[in-house]
């Protein structure tokens, strides 16, 4: 259970857990240095098929947020949000997780995470409260999902 987040998020999925972003980020800029990049941008934004250039130093900067994107504990261990207000609710309620709440379905604090992960998180929530934890780990985990019609 050590990695399922209270909102039903699994955290060996997430990418700021695996660090799988932050790395190859980390190593395209390395690259990007290695190669003075920024210069061959700066010649490729005076051709019009290549105006985006334009943009190089923008998307430089986005790639070094990217790397900060590192999370190395999961939520139960304090990784995370460190002001999340699902975990708190959870804690508060002495609950081990969102599934174990009545109302996870049409929580407002779960209703956050809907524009990164859809409705990722409440079909999990959903898969653990009907099957168990033990269930939910041998089965599949959800980061994102659309919206089921």
């Amino acid at each position: 259970m050590e990695k399922i987040g209270f909102c039903g998020l699994y955290c060996g999925d997430c990418p700021s857990h695996t660090g799988v972003i932050a790395n190859l980020s980390r190593d395209l800029r390395k690259e990007l240095r290695n190669y003075h990049f920024d210069k061959t941008a700066q010649f490729l934004a005076t051709v019009p098929f290549f105006k985006e250039f334009q943009k190089y130093p923008d998307c430089y900067q986005v790639l070094g947020a990217l790397v900060k994107l590192r999370c190395r504990k999961a939520c139960r261990d304090g990784g995370g949000n460190p002001w999340c207000k699902i975990r708190k609710c959870a804690l508060k309620k002495n609950l081990n997780g969102c599934w174990e709440c009545a109302d996870f379905e049409s929580c407002d604090q779960l209703k956050a995470l809907n524009p990164s992960h859809s409705v990722a998180h409440i079909q999990n929530l959903q898969m653990i409260h009907k099957k168990g934890i033990e269930e939910f780990k041998k089965g599949k985990k959800y980061w994102y999902l659309p919206k089921l019609k």
